[in-house]
């Protein structure tokens, strides 16, 4: 069973949740910004997080306003009684020509970027789409607003893989281009924690923790973590 982790008395928790599992997903298909529904599978997954969190004292649940993260927000507030704050600056990367095409789509159709893609180059934009530099910045601060509005609190926010990346490597303070050495699968749940110092945009990461991360116990088995390295 999933544990809700300890930290230290005055501290800001964050419970991060990628989305349930959508078509999408089981197809390696990028998202992006293209709004895709939940599956079945995705709305059970988000039933049972909100079954598992009802007990961790959540204040609050923020998401991403794009329909897979919105809606499992929706259920997972359901069992917290609590309603979504719908915050666009947490929605997806934007993969440009990417969007709509899986793995091997994009690979055949563009080889150099997605080249660029393969090795998380920072400046990679997809042509129209968005930079990890953009990405790293719109969420950071982000995160670090949302910490600011509930000191010593326990908040739920809902999200994308590309997203979560991002939060994990700031808070550990790894580089951008680094290779993923952690999971991301849909619906689990990952705690942080600032501990210490004021935390207002544009703060150091140092006052970070990662408290669990990709806890699956609530969850079936076979979720997914289709997402690049």
């Amino acid at each position: 069973m999933v544990e809700i982790p300890t930290a230290d008395p005055g501290a800001t928790q964050i419970c991060l949740i990628r989305h349930g599992e959508t078509a999408w997903n089981a197809e390696s298909r990028l998202q992006g910004q293209l709004d895709i529904a939940l599956n079945e599978t995705g709305v059970q997954q988000a039933r049972a997080a909100g079954r598992w969190l009802k007990r961790a004292g959540i204040t609050a649940l923020y998401a991403s306003d794009l329909q897979r993260a919105r809606r499992t927000a929706e259920l997972i507030g359901e069992s917290l009684a609590l309603s979504p704050r719908l915050t666009p600056a947490l929605r997806e990367r934007c993969y440009g020509i990417f969007e709509g095409l899986t793995h091997v789509e994009a690979q055949s159709r563009h080889p150099e970027i997605y080249v660029a893609f393969e090795r998380r180059d920072p400046a990679c934009d997809f042509e129209t789409g968005e930079t990890l530099y953009a990405l790293f910045e719109r969420v950071t601060r982000q995160l670090q607003v949302i910490a600011a509005q509930h000191p010593g609190e326990k908040v739920a926010l809902v999200s994308h893989g590309g997203v979560l990346d991002i939060i994990n490597r700031f808070v550990r303070g790894k580089s951008l281009d680094s290779p993923r050495d952690f999971l991301i699968p849909n619906a689990a749940l990952n705690w942080i924690a600032a501990v210490e110092g004021d935390i207002v945009p544009g703060a150091v990461n140092s006052v970070w923790q990662i408290k669990t991360w990709a806890e699956t116990a609530h969850l079936q088995a076979g979720v997914l973590d289709e997402l690049p390295s």
